[in-house]
């Protein structure tokens, strides 16, 4: 998996590993990759990590290349992500690059560079992180949205273009989860007034709180699952309640 050293990584991670799969972490720190990576084997699980920049398409091929040339993988999550504020006016040419050569070009460098080797192996499962942004339009999030958008839409056209060789495509959009990049941006944001912003921002949720990185990756686990065999091409809202309870 792919952004592993996030709040939601980390935890997907962790579940996986405690169902006794053998995760192979890939992020550009790392050092907080192989944290992860290190909790997971102390724990009892097994893992290992890989530093890349997802970016980089020849170095995600090359990554790939070793990782299939190790043991075959059946299951990719694409979890490497960042975010950015600001409305169109506020959005520098600068910042778009980034946010689509991470969120957007790192995706499709991944599923590329996984393809081949699922297709040989005669199936597999991608499951790609998207948001509540790709389909409701969230104020100041320009980019971002442009880029969750973006990972919906490659997610429906994989899902439809491997039917055939057995390869599941799924994307989860979480609404606000309580990572540390919220408490990050709460810091930044709102100095002296972060738990005022907290629960304001928890309360926005018509379930009255934040989600758990453990309940995204509880769901993610699912999808990848043989259990869920049947479901390709769905965007799994995991929003307590964001786009139908506002009534």
């Amino acid at each position: 998996m792919t952004g592993a050293a996030s709040g939601i990584g980390r935890a997907i991670a962790q579940r996986f590993a405690q169902e006794g799969a053998v995760v192979r972490l890939v992020d550009i720190d790392e050092q907080a990759a192989g944290a992860v990576a290190q909790q997971i084997v102390t724990d009892g699980g097994r893992a290992t990590s890989y530093q890349c920049d997802v970016s980089v398409q020849s170095s995600v091929k090359q990554l790939f290349e070793k990782l299939a040339s190790e043991a075959p993988f059946h299951i990719l999550v694409n979890n490497a992500g960042i975010s950015q504020i600001g409305k169109l006016e506020t959005t520098t040419e600068v910042d778009f690059d980034r946010i689509f050569a991470v969120n957007v070009k790192g995706i499709y460098n991944c599923m590329y560079g996984a393809i081949h080797t699922m297709k040989a192996n005669g199936g597999g499962v991608i499951l790609n992180m998207a948001s509540i942004a790709a389909t409701a339009g969230l104020a100041e999030r320009f980019a971002y949205s442009m880029s969750k958008g973006a990972v919906l839409s490659m997610t429906l056209s994989v899902a439809r273009d491997y039917l055939v060789n057995n390869i599941r495509c799924n994307c989860i959009s979480p609404a606000r989860i309580h990572t540390a990049f919220v408490d990050g941006y709460l810091r930044k944001n709102y100095p002296g007034r972060e738990q005022e912003m907290f629960q304001k921002l928890s309360q926005s949720q018509p379930i009255g709180r934040m989600g758990e990185p453990t309940e995204v990756a509880s769901l993610a686990l699912f999808l990848c699952s043989d259990e869920a065999a049947f479901i390709t091409g769905t965007d799994y809202p995991i929003d307590g309640g964001f786009f139908n309870l506002h009534g």
